[in-house]
């Protein structure tokens, strides 16, 4: 019973960087007619009805006064900037590329948190955190041919993301997932909306960039809803490696859709990353493992 419902878990993780990561493809494939901002606030316009529609079945939704918190103003800050490098990035460098990088997620919000949440993080996670970090330079390869600038604004995503991740461990837990997500991707949309003639000016949308910004909205709450549902499954540490299927299908989309073929330096840099992240979550097990164990143990006398 409990393998199938860590298996039922790790599919549900699974379609869940699925969407995400079709999603992404879509996006890449709107920039090449319209303004990065535009795409930002048109996606983030659908994504917000949706989402406000779903917390409302669901009755997640809050007066606005539950938000007045810094911690809410942090996250905020960190989706957007999030959103905004990632697009900007995604639409100059090849998926595979992009979603690599992506994959330093995890060690970044480790280390945030040890840096600003006093949570403990041994030695050896300090030397995974590292190593991916390594395997970031690589996939970037800065003063190296082939590097892009724009492989730096995925870096920044990452920061952005973490910083997002951070701040919402930080948040009245009594304030729904689903309420939370509602005003932050109005709060994206109203970012793209503020910069779109900055970034260019508005252009053309026709039915069919219309209908594939709709489609992605959707992909996009599809992922957010198989990556709770996953979380709800199972054990954690069975399932969270699965997130790292996101970069295979960045690698199947890359060739079929764009004709972009990993290199040696993206393929060795994602492996590094990857494997680092794994490592990680391989210790945090170890960790939470001995925790229970620490605890049972029985206190001696002097």
């Amino acid at each position: 019973m409990a393998l199938s419902i860590n298996i039922r878990g790790a599919l549900f993780m699974s379609l869940s960087m699925a969407g995400f990561t079709f999603n992404d493809s879509i996006v890449k494939l709107l920039t090449d007619d319209l303004n990065v901002a535009q795409v930002m606030f048109l996606r983030g316009v659908v994504a917000t009805l949706l989402i406000f529609l779903l917390a409302r079945h669901r009755r997640a939704l809050r007066p606005l006064r539950v938000l007045i918190d810094p911690w809410v103003g942090l996250r905020l800050i960190g989706e957007v900037g999030g959103t905004l490098t990632f697009l900007i990035g995604l639409s100059h460098i090849p998926l595979a590329n992009a979603s690599a990088i992506l994959q330093a997620l995890p060690l970044a919000v480790t280390m945030g948190a040890a840096l600003f949440l006093s949570e403990p993080v041994g030695w050896r996670r300090w030397g995974a955190i590292l190593a991916g970090f390594a395997g970031v330079l690589i996939i970037v390869r800065p003063g190296l041919e082939g590097f892009s600038p724009y492989a730096l604004m995925i870096v920044g995503t990452v920061i952005f993301a973490a910083v997002r991740d951070i701040a919402t461990r930080k948040i009245n837990q009594a304030i729904p997932s689903l309420f939370l997500s509602t005003v932050t991707a109005a709060a994206v949309a109203v970012a793209g909306l503020a910069l779109v003639w900055p970034m260019g000016g508005w252009r053309p949308v026709t039915a069919v960039d219309f209908g594939f910004i709709s489609l992605a909205a959707c992909l996009v709450l599809v992922g957010y809803q198989f990556i709770i549902m996953s979380m709800r499954e199972g054990e954690i540490s069975f399932i969270a490696p699965f997130r790292y299927t996101s970069f295979i299908w960045a690698l199947l989309l890359g060739m079929v859709v764009f004709g972009e073929y990993p290199d040696a330096f993206m393929i060795t840099g994602g492996v590094i990353v990857i494997g680092s992240g794994l490592y990680t979550l391989y210790r945090e097990r170890i960790r939470s493992k001995a925790k229970p164990a620490t605890r049972a143990a029985p206190r001696h006398s002097p």
